[in-house]
């Protein structure tokens, strides 16, 4: 088993924050995709003796406003000491769990370049850390046997409006030795080009009849995960 240690937050999302505010202050575009949500990620990949993908578990960890309007929403945590009861918790689990038909789960996963089917989510459970709501999920792989030979991850929403950022440890569980490793993106080449872009939008800019540019995969860190056949 193969692990990658939680970060600290990476400074990337704090930059994100203030210059998206700026941008969206200043220009005559309110709508324009920018991230509202912020989410440290982590991964498990659950691989059998064979050498196969069989699960991944997703864990994702709100943004402190996020969180707390959302335990305020559901009169959770009314003693604000930002730790939840045993029923409450309970309460709050599968909270994000309940998916559009469709829905990816903001997660794409490819063995050997082909797309991996996965499940929605399975045995959904929700906390509180240090105020932040934190909440994973089992996703089964589907559609026959995966080689965890050669797998890549990327966790993102294509329109931004939720940035996802893998800080939390991202590991493989199973009998086999596996290697992780990863490639962040180039976020201040990433956020010039969108800033570029911007700029080049005027009053008459109808969002009603222009396509919002789909960035989220432009911020997402790719995942590698190599785990020999037995």
């Amino acid at each position: 088993m193969k692990r990658i240690a939680g970060r600290r937050p990476s400074p990337y999302l704090s930059s994100m924050r203030w210059i998206f505010s700026i941008l969206t202050c200043c220009l005559p575009v309110p709508a324009l995709a920018h991230p509202h949500v912020y989410i440290d990620t982590g991964l498990e990949f659950i691989v059998d003796d064979a050498g196969q993908l069989t699960h991944v578990r997703v864990t994702w960890a709100y943004d402190e406003l996020y969180s707390l309007f959302t335990l305020e929403d559901m009169r959770l945590d009314q003693d604000s000491d930002g730790i939840l009861t045993k029923n409450e918790e309970q309460f709050l689990s599968g909270f994000d769990a309940q998916w559009i038909a469709g829905y990816n789960g903001d997660l794409v996963v490819f063995a050997d370049g082909a797309p991996v089917a996965l499940s929605g989510p399975l045995e959904p459970t929700a906390t509180t850390e240090d105020g932040r709501i934190v909440s994973s999920h089992l996703r089964a792989v589907e559609g026959g046997a995966v080689s965890a030979a050669a797998l890549t991850a990327k966790a993102f929403d294509e329109s931004f409006y939720t940035a996802y950022d893998v800080t939390r440890p991202v590991i493989v569980t199973g009998p086999v030795s596996c290697q992780i490793d990863r490639v962040d993106p180039d976020i201040d080449g990433q956020l010039a080009q969108m800033q570029a872009f911007l700029l080049t939008l005027d009053a008459d800019y109808d969002l009603e009849e222009n396509d919002i540019p789909m960035v989220g995969e432009s911020f997402a860190s790719e995942i590698f995960v190599s785990c020999p056949n037995t």
